[in-house]
């Protein structure tokens, strides 16, 4: 299979953050933006495999400050390392006050996407090439990570 680059697969979508997407403290759900990551992790992993894919794991969904009503969110959501079905997507998402201009990274996730063929089975992948020193470094630590997915679903069965 032939390579693709970590830009094919790169997503971004914005969002603004409305009195219903919040709770009691004015700050977002957790569940709302789990759901956005999850959509655009979808729709990155899907564009690079070009072909069904579905969750298979979520590392971790690190809140790093919260997002507030009014602010704008800009999640980003790109493939940082595939192996033979798998794929890992990386996103972040950032808050924008509108006003002021003021930007903040407020999350990080890597989620694990297996792309399935028509009858529901694992399906191939092709290699990802990265180019930018974000990407060379989201790649050069996967296989990290992937080991520590390997260790964590085996000591839970």
């Amino acid at each position: 299979m032939e390579p693709k680059y970590v830009r094919e697969s790169r997503t971004i979508l914005t969002q603004l953050v409305f009195p219903s997407d919040t709770n009691m403290h004015g700050t977002m759900f957790g569940g709302i933006v789990m759901e956005y990551i999850d959509k655009i992790s979808a729709i990155a992993s899907m564009r690079h495999a070009r072909k069904a894919a579905v969750t298979a794991s979520s590392d971790s969904l690190d809140f790093l400050a919260p997002i507030r009503v009014g602010e704008a969110i800009e999640l980003e959501a790109f493939v940082t390392w595939t192996h033979k079905s798998s794929m890992e997507v990386y996103v972040k998402v950032v808050s924008e006050n509108l006003i002021t201009g003021e930007r903040k990274l407020t999350m990080r996730s890597f989620l694990t996407f297996v792309a399935v063929d028509e009858n529901g089975k694992s399906s191939p992948v092709p290699p990802i090439i990265p180019e930018t020193d974000e990407e060379k470094r989201l790649f050069a630590t996967a296989q990290e990570r992937y080991d520590q997915r390997k260790l964590r679903r085996h000591k839970s069965i």
